[in-house]
């Protein structure tokens, strides 16, 4: 049922995977790149994060949400202390630029799982506040619906072929979001799709890929998915990413748990953009 998804793991300096979640024939690999996009040109996706095992090496995408506050899938940090990797913001090359922020903690959905590839959303403190403006700043998050045919925005440094390596460029990609009934019917025999999850596609050869896990997907500036699983790489099947709709009280509340001040922040935002 697994064998032809992945879930990505990076520990110790070197990479290994557990569960399902894009898988190769040869055994499962890591979520990285994005296939068929094109280079975002810079400062167009300025709450997007690099996390990189110990300010190093790029494994996972991941968005800014506020000032203290980082968006990602549970699957990029199963497994890992906080004090393993950091987040890198403020740039759109993997080799030179960005900002430095350690994390201080993070908080993994309590029902992930990472059989099912289900909950897979996690959040990220970090230990000092993000400097906005210019290239840096937090995306909204998405409370309402997507409809089957809306346009969404994919960025991310996965790797731009399968197998390949990760480009030094963020790369950009246009989806339509499809409805749960064709996403599930396009992966009955590879891995269950639930009500929490949102399903997108253009055509064969073109998608997410090993590095992108994590990384935001957009609809009109607000994000509406975290990259979570697909078949390794574009090969005409939906990618899967996690509902930030479905999750709204759960970040919530979690940021809440954490101080109130992100909350504060949250709504903040969401008034000055939207009021």
């Amino acid at each position: 049922m697994f064998s032809q998804i992945l879930v990505f793991i990076a520990v110790l300096g070197s990479y290994f995977v557990s569960a399902a979640l894009f898988d190769s024939e040869d055994g499962r690999d890591e979520l990285d790149r994005i296939v068929g996009g094109s280079k975002a040109p810079n400062g167009s996706a300025p709450y997007q994060v690099s996390l990189r095992w110990f300010g190093v090496r790029h494994f996972c995408g991941a968005s800014i949400i506020t000032t203290r506050v980082i968006l990602t899938a549970a699957h990029c940090v199963d497994r890992m202390k906080p004090h393993y990797f950091m987040a890198i913001v403020g740039t759109n090359q993997l080799r030179s630029g960005g900002t430095p922020y350690p994390i201080r903690k993070f908080v993994r959905h309590e029902d992930y799982d990472d059989q099912l590839i289900k909950n897979d959303i996690a959040v990220l403190f970090t230990l000092m506040e993000m400097k906005l403006g210019g290239d840096v700043d937090a995306v909204e998050l998405n409370n309402e619906p997507v409809m089957p045919g809306e346009k969404l925005l994919l960025t991310g440094w996965g790797t731009t072929s399968y197998p390949g390596k990760a480009p030094n460029d963020l790369m950009m990609l246009e989806l339509n979001a499809i409805s749960l009934d064709d996403c599930r019917e396009a992966h009955k025999n590879i891995n269950p799709v639930f009500e929490s999850q949102i399903c997108a596609l253009t055509k064969e050869g073109e998608g997410a890929c090993h590095g992108d896990s994590g990384g935001p997907l957009v609809r009109e500036g607000r994000q509406v998915g975290v990259v979570s699983w697909g078949i390794p790489c574009a090969k005409g099947k939906p990618d899967v990413y996690t509902k930030v709709e479905s999750f709204m009280d759960w970040i919530e509340k979690t940021l809440a748990d954490d101080n109130a001040d992100h909350i504060k922040e949250l709504n903040l935002r969401k008034s000055n953009r939207h009021g």
